[in-house]
């Protein structure tokens, strides 16, 4: 057997970011090889990982890629374990590298088929590679909960820490236009993206109750028409996105702010971490 010096120990301490003791052990299981332990590393790692799956993953990251100058847009959500985790420099490029090859590779209709395509930041290895290898040092469990690519130009917005995300595809405009109205989407949370998306049973609910309180006010027909069509502008003002006021200038609605823009909006999926999966909301 080859002699395990301190200075090897060292190397492979650095390179894996590994207890020495693990480090040690897996050049005497090599002959003091540095690549074929990294490789033994990674595979007690991943065994060691198998066995936690039941773990909870309450924290993590929403992620996207979008450029309207571009042809397509992805969304993904990575949970964790821990917010210092979903924090962490390398656990960030690893949903940036996840959103980017889901856009630009040839798709995935589910998380296990992204994790085997190449990581766009890291040549030579998978995504699953690159996973493993952030796993091992850190020792939490990862699960790639949802993914979402459109395949349109799309603008979008990922709050700062990461727990909300909004993916906006649209035609014409630019990333600045579509970085607001997504921003104005994650804090507003419209539920439909015209009046014509909303759920037609909603609506009906709902003038049917504020005919109601019409009519216990006393007014007469012609009146109540009136009252309730004015109380309808504030009801879709409030669920649908074109019809609400601009965040950043509540003189416009948002329908206004993409038109002077250029841009027309067509879908945006908006997505807060951990919730149950929402369909994408479309244009009709």
């Amino acid at each position: 057997m080859s002699e395990i010096t301190a200075a090897m120990v060292k190397q492979l301490r650095d390179d894996t970011q590994l207890p020495m003791m693990e480090c040690k052990k897996a050049l005497q299981q090599s002959d003091g090889d540095i690549e074929v332990a990294k490789q033994k590393l990674r595979e007690a790692g991943k065994k060691f990982m198998g066995s936690r799956q039941d773990r909870s993953t309450e924290e993590g990251r929403i992620s996207i890629f979008a450029d309207v100058g571009k042809t397509i847009g992805a969304i993904i959500e990575l949970q964790v374990e821990s917010a210092p985790v979903a924090a962490n420099d390398e656990v960030i490029q690893l949903t940036e590298d996840l959103a980017e090859q889901l856009a630009t590779g040839p798709g995935a209709s589910t998380p296990a088929e992204l994790w085997v395509q190449p990581s766009p930041s890291r040549s030579g290895m998978t995504l699953e590679d690159q996973r493993d290898e952030i796993q091992n040092k850190i020792r939490e469990v990862f699960r790639l909960a949802r993914i979402e690519r459109i395949e349109a130009p799309c603008g979008g917005y990922v709050h700062h820490d990461g727990k909300s995300g909004v993916l906006l595809a649209v035609e014409g405009g630019d990333n600045r236009i579509a970085k607001d109205i997504s921003m104005h989407i994650t804090a507003m949370k419209p539920q439909a993206l015209s009046v014509g998306d909303l759920d037609p049973e909603f609506v009906a609910k709902e003038r049917a109750t504020l005919t109601e309180m019409a009519r216990q006010e006393g007014k007469p027909d012609p009146i109540i028409e009136q009252m309730v069509e004015g109380r309808m502008r504030n009801f879709y003002a409030e669920h649908v996105l074109e019809e609400q006021p601009f965040v950043k200038d509540d003189k416009q609605t948002v329908g206004k702010v993409a038109a002077e823009g250029g841009m027309k909006l067509l879908k945006f999926v908006r997505w807060q971490l951990g919730e149950t999966t929402k369909p994408s909301v479309t244009a009709t």
